[in-house]
């Protein structure tokens, strides 16, 4: 029994976040409330309340079932023996790819261009958040390839990452404001490889 109770209020839970993706996506952040999106899940108010301390908490909740760290993008795709401008490459396809889940695209182009400031919600530090972890990972990588006499000469890390993560960060905002123009996996990729053919050494691989 103990068992089914915990079963049902997790799915209760996320029934709520499926609400919340829904709503929030229709309506905007700030023009939604609690019992609206209780009244789309199909549960009482006190629903939500049980499972989050205010819209913000559950705001957050939904947040973490889309974050995409670098490390663990690179991860899935069993690069561990690749070079490091090859795994930068690999973790940009697959970051791609998970952002052309519904889930995903959804979810983050709330946060981008559905949300506002407002309350305890600020939507420019949680993006910031995400931002940060992909320019950490980056800079490790490309400090790696540095140090093993990948990257063109001239070029440090710093500015490696600079310029990668500048084109990341405008096709992610492009590709949101109209996800059907193109495929996010095939464009991207394409920029993806030709700014890091520009920053390799010519007789590095990429």
């Amino acid at each position: 029994m103990v068992r089914r109770t915990k079963a049902d209020a997790e799915a209760t839970r996320e029934a709520l976040l499926d609400a919340a993706e829904e709503v929030f996506f229709e309506r905007g952040v700030a023009r939604t409330s609690l019992e609206q999106i209780a009244r789309h899940a199909g549960v009482t108010r006190g629903a939500v309340y049980w499972h989050f301390h205010n819209k913000a908490d559950l705001f957050r909740a939904m947040l973490d079932r889309v974050r995409m760290p670098f490390q663990e993008l690179v991860d899935e795709t069993n690069a561990a023996d690749a070079s490091p401008l090859e795994a930068i490459r690999l973790g940009c396809q697959q970051g791609f790819m998970r952002l052309e889940q519904p889930r995903n695209r959804r979810v983050h182009a709330i946060l981008v261009y559905r949300c506002e400031f407002f309350s305890d919600i600020d939507p420019n530090t949680m993006l910031d958040e995400m931002v940060i972890d992909c320019v950490e990972a980056l800079q490790d990588y490309f400090t790696a390839a540095h140090d093993a006499g990948h990257l063109r000469a001239g070029i440090s890390p710093l500015i490696a990452t600079r310029l990668l993560q500048a084109i990341l960060s405008g096709l992610f905002h492009d590709w949101l404001r109209d996800t059907e123009a193109y495929s996010l996996r095939e464009h991207g990729t394409t920029l993806v490889d030709t700014q890091l053919a520009l920053l390799a050494r010519e007789d590095a691989a990429v």
